[in-house]
């Protein structure tokens, strides 16, 4: 039998009251665990692309940027440095760059896409040991001999690469620089880390 002095309205109440601060409880509870789930600022921001102005990047000056904690470099190459891009290929053991330090739309004697010649984007790490090359642009340096053209030179073991990052001959890099996807998003933007169907790297 129902004791008549039971306030049924309170009952009620108090059961709402005592299952809604139960499901906070438990999305408080829960919460955390599901936000572990997603990827740490840090880590979108390792992975994520980058857009470089263009613009400022003076003929023949190279710029170093920051993507997925590598450093790459961006050239802007003159019409002499792409004019003596040929004059290299007998010294050089992938001229043509054929094996794959390059997506495909770069495997060719520029390294670059079809019309953007004159951008050269490399990753900054020799291909031998992990070294950072050291950028000489300069033709003929006595230390690098009459033939140089300009391009990097890898203080630690001596190797070197021209203005398009494909390596010479006789030397301990046994590839090409690397090139990483990129497109461009307008004439004067570039983004490393994403192809022209903003697929990512």
């Amino acid at each position: 039998m129902e004791n008549p002095e039971v306030d049924k309205g309170r009952r009620r109440f108090l059961i709402a009251a005592t299952s809604v601060v139960g499901a906070v409880g438990a999305g408080a509870a829960a919460t955390p665990y599901l936000i572990s789930w997603n990827p740490s600022a840090r880590a979108k921001a390792a992975g994520a692309p980058v857009e470089v102005n263009l613009s400022k990047l003076d003929e023949g000056q190279m710029a170093t940027i920051i993507w997925r904690k590598k450093p790459v470099w961006i050239v802007n190459r003159s019409q002499k440095m792409l004019d003596d891009l040929a004059s290299n290929d007998n010294l050089l053991r992938d001229p043509k760059s054929v094996e794959e330090q390059q997506p495909v739309y770069a495997q060719n004697a520029a390294r670059t896409r079809e019309g953007k010649e004159k951008y050269i984007v490399l990753i900054a790490i020799c291909t031998h040991l992990g070294c950072s090359p050291t950028f000489r642009p300069e033709l003929a340096p006595a230390d690098l001999g009459a033939n140089w053209k300009g391009g990097w030179y890898c203080p630690c073991h001596g190797s070197r690469f021209d203005l398009a990052g494909r390596v010479f001959q006789n030397v301990p890099a046994p590839t090409n620089l690397v090139v990483p996807v990129h497109s461009y998003k307008d004439d004067m933007t570039i983004v490393i880390g994403v192809d022209e169907n903003g697929e990512a790297a």
